[in-house]
């Protein structure tokens, strides 16, 4: 199950990345007449996703509204929006997204998207980043906010405007959150607190009694048994590194799986049988 393509907020490349169908290289060349407008239910573009990466420094809010997991491979932390995909609970069949539901920075950037280096032409804007690498800005042509008649455009003469400009500083933002993630994985990893951890769906059988549960996935998570278990000394060491509370806000989190098993439960009820 926890697998998301393109997770992880440090580098990556112009090929498939989560939800971002036709990535280009914003250049005044190319875009210079386009920008973004507002449209109905801008964030539509989640309903095929059911994980969404995050970075930890958006546990606080999140863990109050799915739960956290960390995904198998990478160990990026991921918001459980569904449980498969092709369905995100938070969504309306409209693609109206839950107003209460907190959205991850991976969503929010969206048209927008960074590339690290030189994997892009040097006509896109850009910014250094630490050891001399640049944050190259991309966008997905595909995006159905994207207009010829802008509200927002991209350029203003041959300079990128005050909007690009914000998002250009986002995207900078939003990459120095995915390193600060990384190395809290690692960290988990050095101290061997990950623990895989099967996803189960209750079934029944058609007399009502309990059946055997349905396993759909694994994930992974912190263990309770293991974080218990570290020498003091080491325990204090990353409470001083200001990670615990990230831990726990993560633990806390995955008592909203019943959360999520409701939400698919009544949408699946709801779903005309074909």
């Amino acid at each position: 199950m926890a697998t998301a393509q393109g997770a992880q907020g440090g580098q990556q490349t112009l090929g498939k990345i989560l939800f971002y169908r036709q990535l280009e290289p914003l250049s005044i060349e190319k875009h210079k007449g386009l920008g973004v407008s507002q449209v109905a239910n801008p964030f539509s573009f989640l309903a095929d996703t059911h994980l969404v990466p995050l970075t930890v420094d958006e546990f606080g809010l999140a863990a109050v509204c799915y739960p956290i997991i960390f995904d198998t491979q990478s160990k990026t932390p991921l918001a459980v929006m569904g449980l498969r995909p092709g369905m995100n609970v938070f969504l309306g069949a409209d693609g109206s997204l839950d107003p209460e539901v907190y959205l991850p920075a991976f969503a929010r950037r969206y048209p927008f998207l960074p590339i690290i280096s030189g994997q892009t032409a040097q006509a896109t804007p850009s910014t250094e980043q630490p050891g001399n690498d640049k944050v190259y800005v991309c966008i997905d042509r595909a995006a159905k906010m994207l207009s010829s008649t802008p509200e927002l455009p991209f350029f203003e003469g041959d300079q990128p405007s005050r909007y690009t400009q914000e998002a250009i500083g986002f995207c900078r933002e939003f990459d120095v959150l995915g390193r600060r993630t990384e190395e809290f994985a690692k960290l988990m990893t050095q101290h061997d607190l990950f623990e895989l951890t099967p996803l189960a769906l209750p079934r029944a059988k058609k007399d009502g009694t309990p059946d055997e549960p349905q396993k759909i996935g694994e994930y992974l998570r912190i263990s309770e048994q293991k974080l218990n278990a570290l020498p003091k000394e080491t325990f204090l060491e990353l409470r001083d590194r200001g990670v615990t509370a990230v831990m726990h806000a993560h633990l806390l989190s995955l008592a909203l799986w019943p959360k999520i098993l409701s939400r698919a439960a009544r949408i699946q009820a709801a779903t005309p049988l074909s």
